[in-house]
Parts: structure tokens; C-alpha cells; sequence
């Protein structure tokens, strides 16, 4: 709204010099313009009242009171003044009036200054606004913005769920505080600090905190802020950048996504002289170089430390590396806390169990989950954001947006039933397998039906009992609609789940060492996006002959099959609770943990506790009975047409 302000009064400006332009230069009154002669001759006639005599402009009135005005020639008529005497016209004289030669100079070179004025202030607007900056003269100069001490208030408390990499980063503030203690014992301070870690994980936070924490100035620039399409611009932008940094000494300079411009050299296109390396070689001379930068810390941050030029991690400049990952259990019950201060809460919330419940969350991801919850709260009219919030707002993220207005037939909503069931009992009864959360057939994000599985503890890795019981339960979907329909009647819901399982499968035998056959060796690596190579012809070079191929893609089958047999018996020998299972889902749409557990104890699964029967019945009528399941006809061969497509369940 300033610069808009200050747009409108600038040409507000320009608009009245112009108007008094205008107006100094159209100055001339309406007059009578006539000849010397004609004026002559009035003279001579007696109607000429007054004149005034002014250089050669001779103006006046007439006896009507009209105004005239004429130019008497360069030479001069002595009988003139005789004529205006005898007739009785009142004659006054005027000085002609001298302009400076400084106000000729600046009215003559007025139109110039006007547009080159124009020009400046358009070249402005393009380079970024009318500030100091933005100017066409400021081209090579940093873009880092100053935050100075008494403007940044986060603080290590507002930081939580990476307590090493605190514990790394707090010397520097004790260095910034008192650099005489660590000089003493002849220590020096790491110039560069590299944080590294996934999106959200806290790195910005962190080093901003440390530049509360110390109370110094606080210098922020993105790495792409460095590089334009001009050779040289981004080196002139650090060395700029430096210069202001020791100007406000002890300072930290904090360059976000650095892998823009600190990439490998010499591993892309351009050769050695193109922008991006010679602001890298810039910033690498301004790190460790001839001239020391005293009380300077750079901090960078990056999520990808692998692509980097090894001269930016060398000793001298990014002397430390800090981790910044995941939270673990703790870690998020600390972020939690911190973000629910901001919001008023009901006496239910326990962010522990919160914590449980969002294994692998960054701490961006936990403060959108709080948030989503305000949101929930808000449109229900609430005052206090509760726990039911909370776990609305996780099944949202994790699961996906409720879709409850689109509309299913009543075979593609049992036939998804079946499938989410086959998935719950399997992952239910296999070892080393992450506990059922809940179990939805309600619409969510791109799926028809989720099962959800939370794991009691964080896992950093898994067995090989583990993958299999992971792949037995991606099987049961489709196990489960195949006792219920037969082959023929098999949707396509599962191929999501047949193509996580193989992928698991593959790994085991060429990544993992997980196969007896071809014992610990790995035969395939990740691609470039991450994924891994679903076929031993693929592209990507592979570490094995055509021989061993098939050999992995017999021991990938081998894997499957046996998982989808151990699979298929546990739904055989569960086919009752199977049933049971399916029909609590067609009735309550989503179970949690507790009546999963009743069904799988042989019980009558309850009701949710926000259930009504929408027919005034008695809750007890909403059970699921077994005359109910058994007077169903349950055509094995009954073929489903809808072809419904649950998504992949976590």
C-alpha cells in the first residue's frame, strides 16, 4: 500500500510541473494582434487611448476600453511619439524585462530533464520498485535482507524435535556472545555451518533462532537470488554481500537452498565460465580466502548435501555438517506443544498421543496438522480446538479429504468393504506388522477405501519376516474379492497394492540381500527419482547377466507366491470375521482400532461412539448379527461390474 502511495504522489507531481509548464508558456491574454501600420493609423484617428511601451511590444487600449497589443519595427520612428502626444494618448514606458542566464539555461533544457526523469523513474519500476535496491545502478548489489538483532524474537525455545542439531549450533552463539573465551585457548569458530535434512525439518527456524540467541544481526538471502543471466553479476552480489556483513560484525549469513548455486563444478553444461560458477568461485574465495572474515558465520541450508561441490564442504569453509532430520516420538510431542501454544485448546488434548499417531511427520507437516484442527474447530462454532479436531485433521492429512457427497452403488460399496477387511485381517494376524488404526470405506482424496496402519514405535529398519508380512497384507484386498466373487469378479482396485508389493519383493532379492538363492549382493540401484527399476531390462545399468535376471525374477515370484498363500489361508480360516468385518463397514462406513479388536476376538463389534441410527432404532440394532451374515446370499460367482479402485493404504 506504501509503494502504491507513493506511486500516486510521484505522478500527482509530474502531472502539476507539466500543468505549470504548460500554463509559463501559454500565457498571452486575448488581445487585438494588428499591424504597426494599422496601430499607426489608429493613433493618427484619435482612437487610441493608452499605449504602453515595453522593448519592441507596444500594447494598450483603444477609446472603446478594447485591448491590443503590436510590435513596432526594429528601427526606430521618431514621429511616433509625436503622433501619441497630440492626440492625447496617456504614453508609459516599461523596462523590458532580463531573465538570467541560469533561468534561459534551465527553461531551455527543462523538456530534457523532464524526460530523462521519466526514463529513470520507469528503469526503476523494472529493476524493482523505487528503493535503494531496485535502482538500474544497484544491478550487482547483494539482495540479502538485514534483520537486525532487536527484530528477530525466535529464540532455541521456539525450536524443538532436533535437540542434536541445537546442541551442535549453541557454541556459536556462546562464540558470538564472548569470542575472547574460545581465543584464549587459540579456538577458532566454524565459519560455515551446513544444514541438512528433508523439507520442513526445521533449518530455517533453527538459524534463525541462533541469531536470537546471540543477538546479532541477521543477513538472509536465498542461493538463487545470487545467479542472473549476466556472467558476473552473482560474484558481484557476494562480494557485496560480505562487505555489508563486516560492516555490521559479529553478524551470521544465512543462505537458503544453496544447491542452486553451490552445485558440482565442471558436472553440467556451460564449461567453467558460465554465472553460477563464478559466483560459486566467488563465494568460495569470500569464505577462505586471502582476507579473513572475522566474526562472520555463513549458515547454509540445503535437502539435497550429495550434489555440492566438494571445495564448499572442505575444512575452512563449512568446517561442520548438522543433520537436521526427522523428529522421532519425542521430537514431535515437543513440536506439537510448541504449536499448540498459539492455539486455545480443550483439556482433552494430549499431544503424546498426537505424536504416536503421525510417525515420519516434519515439524511443517505437525504445525499444518494444528492448523487443519483450528480449521475444523472453527466451522463447527467451537471455542477450544479439542482432540477430536486433532484427529480429524491427522485421517485428513494421512488418509486424505472425506468425499461423503459422491455417490456408490451398493455392490462397488460391499465390494470395497471386502477389500479394506481382507486388508485389515491379514495385517491384523501377520508378525512384525504395524497395529490397525482404522478402516474406512468412505471416499478419501483419489481412493474408495483406506486401511490405515500406525506403528507403536518409530522403525528405522525392517526385517525380512517384516517385508513379507507387508506384502501378505497388500495381498488381502484382493484375496479377500476373490473369495467373495471369484477371479472373474476381481477389480482393479488392487494395483496399487500389486505394485508396492512387487516393488518390496524386487528389493528384497537386488537391493537388500534378502534372498537365499543369490545371497547379499545388490544387483540394482535407485534411478534418479527415486523409484526403483521394475524390470532387470530396463535402462539403468544393472549389475547382473541375463542368467542371473531370470533368476531374480523367479525369486521375486517365488517371494510373491508364497506371500499371497500365506495370505489366502488366513483369510480361509477367518472367512466368518471376514464377513462380519465387511458388514460392520457397510453399516458404520469407518471402524477404529477397538472394533477391529472385537472382531477379531470373535465379539460383536460396538458402535462408534458419535453413532445414531438414522431410523430411530435401537443402537444395540446397528450390531452386526450373525442371522444377519448368514441369511446373505454370497455369490461366489457374481461378477462386479463397477470395478471400484480403493487407494493404496499406508
Amino acid at each position: 500500500m506504501n509503494d502504491m502511495l507513493k506511486n500516486i504522489l510521484l505522478w500527482l507531481v509530474i502531472a502539476a510541473v507539466l500543468l505549470t509548464v504548460f500554463n509559463n508558456f501559454n500565457t498571452t491574454p486575448d488581445v487585438n494582434r494588428m499591424t504597426y501600420s494599422a496601430f499607426v493609423n489608429e493613433v493618427q484617428d484619435g482612437r487610441i487611448a493608452r499605449v504602453v511601451i515595453e522593448g519592441y511590444t507596444i500594447s494598450g487600449t483603444d477609446t472603446n476600453g478594447e485591448p491590443f497589443e503590436t510590435i513596432r519595427p526594429a528601427a526606430a520612428d521618431p514621429k511616433i511619439m509625436d503622433d501619441l502626444l497630440s492626440n492625447n494618448v496617456i504614453v508609459e514606458g516599461r523596462m523590458p524585462e532580463q531573465q538570467s542566464i541560469w533561468t534561459q539555461l534551465l527553461v531551455a533544457s527543462f523538456p530534457i530533464l523532464l524526460i530523462l526523469a521519466i526514463f529513470m523513474f520507469f528503469m526503476r519500476q523494472m529493476q524493482g520498485g523505487a528503493g535503494g535496491k531496485g535502482g538500474p545502478m544497484s544491478f550487482g548489489k547483494s539482495k540479502a535482507r538485514l534483520l537486525p538483532e532487536d527484530q528477530i524474537k525466535t529464540t532455541f525455545a521456539d525450536v524443538a524435535g532436533c535437540d542434536e542439531a541445537k546442541e551442535d549450533t549453541k557454541e556459536l552463539v556462546d562464540f558470538l556472545r564472548e569470542p575472547g573465551k574460545f581465543q584464549r585457548l587459540g579456538g577458532k569458530i566454524p565459519r560455515g555451518i551446513l544444514m541438512c535434512g528433508p523439507p520442513g525439518t526445521g533449518k530455517t527456524l533453527l538459524a534463525k533462532a541462533i541469531a536470537g540467541e546471540a543477538k546479532v544481526p541477521f543477513f538472509t538471502i536465498s542461493g538463487s537470488d545470487f545467479v542472473e543471466m549476466f556472467v558476473g553479476v552473482g560474484a558481484s552480489r557476494v562480494r557485496d554481500m560480505f562487505e555489508q556483513a563486516k560492516k555490521h560484525s559479529p553478524c551470521i549469513i544465512f543462505i537458503d537452498e544453496i544447491d542452486a548455486v553451490g552445485r558440482n563444478r565442471g558436472s553440467g553444461m556451460g564449461g567453467g565460465n558460465d554465472e553460477r560458477e563464478q559466483t560459486l568461485n566467488q563465494l568460495l574465495v569470500e569464505m577462505d580466502g586471502f582476507e579473513g572474515n572475522e566474526g562472520i558465520i555463513v549458515i547454509a541450508a540445503t535437502n539435497r548435501p550429495d550434489v555440492l561441490d566438494p571445495a564448499l564442504l572442505r575444512p575452512g569453509r563449512f568446517d561442520r555438517q548438522v543433520q537436521v532430520g526427522l523428529p522421532d516420538i519425542r521430537g514431535r510431542e515437543q513440536i506439537l506443544k510448541v504449536h499448540l501454544r498459539k492455539v486455545p485448546c480443550d483439556e482433552d488434548v494430549n499431544p503424546k498421543n498426537i505424536a504416536r499417531g503421525t510417525p515420519g511427520f516434519s515439524g511443517a507437516e505437525l504445525a499444518n496438522l494444528v492448523n487443519e484442527a483450528a480449521l475444523f474447530a472453527a466451522r463447527s462454532n467451537r471455542r477450544l480446538v479439542s482432540m477430536e479436531q486433532l484427529e480429524l485433521a491427522k485421517d485428513k492429512i494421512l488418509m486424505g479429504a472425506e468425499r461423503k457427497t459422491m455417490v456408490m452403488k451398493e455392490e462397488e460399496k460391499r465390494n470395497t468393504a471386502y477389500h479394506e477387511a481382507g486388508h485389515a485381517i491379514v495385517g491384523y494376524l501377520m508378525p512384525e506388522h504395524d497395529p490397525v488404526y482404522k478402516v474406512t470405506i468412505i471416499p478419501r482424496g483419489r481412493a474408495l477405501g483406506v486401511t490405515m496402519y500406525l506403528p507403536e514405535e518409530d522403525k528405522y529398519s525392517m526385517s525380512k519376516r517384516g517385508l513379507e508380512s507387508q506384502i501378505c497384507s497388500l495381498y488381502g484386498g484382493r484375496i479377500a474379492e476373490e473369495m467373495i466373487h471369484g477371479f472373474d469378479g476381481v477389480s482393479t482396485g488392487a494395483s496399487n497394492d500389486i505394485e508396492r508389493a512387487t516393488s518390496i519383493a524386487r528389493n528384497m532379492v537386488t537391493k537388500w540381500g534378502l534372498s537365499e538363492e543369490l545371497g547379499p549382493f545388490a544387483y540394482e540401484e535407485d534411478d534418479n527419482s527415486g523409484g526403483f527399476i521394475a524390470s532387470s531390462t530396463g535402462s539403468k545399468a544393472n549389475y547382473f547377466s541375463p542368467e542371473t535376471g531370470r533368476i531374480i525374477d523367479d525369486e521375486v515370484k517365488d517371494i510373491i507366491a508364497t506371500c499371497y498363500g500365506k495370505a489366502t489361508q488366513i483369510l480361509t480360516d477367518n472367512r466368518d470375521k471376514l464377513d462380519v468385518m465387511a458388514e460392520a463397514l457397510m453399516q458404520y462406513e469407518t471402524i477404529d482400532a477397538k472394533q477391529i479388536k472385537e472382531i477379531m476376538d470373535g465379539k460383536k463389534p460396538s458402535p462408534p461412539e458419535d453413532w445414531s441410527d438414522s431410523n430411530g432404532d435401537d443402537a444395540s440394532k446397528g450390531n452386526v448379527v450373525e442371522e444377519s451374515i448368514k441369511s446373505q446370499d454370497l455369490d461366489a460367482n457374481d461378477p462386479d461390474l463397477s470395478n471400484p479402485k480403493p487407494a493404496g493404504e499406508s
